[in-house]
């Protein structure tokens, strides 16, 4: 499969590296599928890969001993999966999964750790990508302490829609509560409540935005906070629609094995 040019890269971090950089490392970047539920990495283990997702999103979720799980963050087409590579702390307590299926490109953490010991472009790019990240965790603890279901819900879809190139998410709300870690039901009130303002409309697991101005309206203020930092920290490089030599790049979403693997109606 051939490699799209670096004007055309669908992720925003490989698209503002300076060409020159790019094409360094552009043999070295391997498309693969990310199919849903499939684990990156588990809390405590090794990476061999680091990952820039194009069409898939990533959840970083922390798992307690009981089972019980909260997402602390989402990553897609704006960012890396693996920062703990070259912050140099190796492991991470996390785990990473794969939220809705798609692709990326994976790059061995060695060339990774080489790129950014040169303190070229990369490293500064790594670093404010960092940054954002740590924004978007540290916002996500005080909007689930602060906030009701219905506006981290709100937060919730608005951020993975952000890093979609469609307007509709495979998700069952059993998944979502999971992820917020917070009950179904009061998952269940939220979203219903969603769909009769009209803001989106949901059905066996697929959830379509209808009113993207109106969902904004009545998300609490952790988005657009997260947002900012996100654009202010990395300059918005225009992500196209059409991925060019990339046709299988918008697979099937909703079928895979792992942990989401038992996809149930949202109802």
């Amino acid at each position: 499969m051939m490699m799209p040019t670096h004007n055309s890269l669908p992720n925003r971090l490989l698209a503002t590296l300076p060409k020159a950089d790019y094409e360094h490392l552009s043999s070295h970047l391997e498309l693969v599928s990310m199919p849903l539920g499939e684990v990156l990495y588990e809390s405590g283990g090794h990476l061999k890969y680091v990952y820039f997702p194009t069409t898939s999103i990533v959840s970083l979720i922390y798992v307690l001993e009981n089972g019980s799980s909260a997402e602390i963050a989402v990553v897609g087409n704006e960012g890396i999966v693996g920062i703990s590579v070259f912050m140099g702390g190796d492991t991470t307590p996390s785990r990473a999964v794969v939220q809705s299926a798609g692709f990326g490109y994976r790059l061995p953490v060695q060339l990774l750790k080489q790129e950014f010991d040169h303190s070229g472009p990369m490293q500064g790019l790594l670093l404010l990508y960092t940054q954002a990240l740590i924004t978007q965790m540290t916002q996500t603890a005080v909007c689930n302490r602060h906030h009701s279901i219905e506006q981290q819900l709100c937060r919730w879809l608005l951020l993975s829609f952000d890093r979609l190139s469609t307007d509709t998410l495979c998700m069952t709300q059993e998944l979502i509560a999971n992820m917020l870690g917070v009950r179904r039901e009061g998952v269940t009130v939220a979203a219903g409540h969603l769909h009769q303002l009209g803001l989106i409309d949901y059905n066996r697991g697929h959830i379509k935005l209808i009113d993207r101005p109106g969902l904004e309206k009545e998300v609490c203020e952790c988005y657009m906070v997260v947002k900012k930092e996100f654009d202010r920290l990395l300059a918005k490089t225009p992500l196209p629609h059409d991925h060019h030599d990339h046709t299988q790049l918008h697979g099937p979403r909703d079928s895979a094995p792992g942990l989401y693997s038992h996809n149930k109606a949202l109802d």
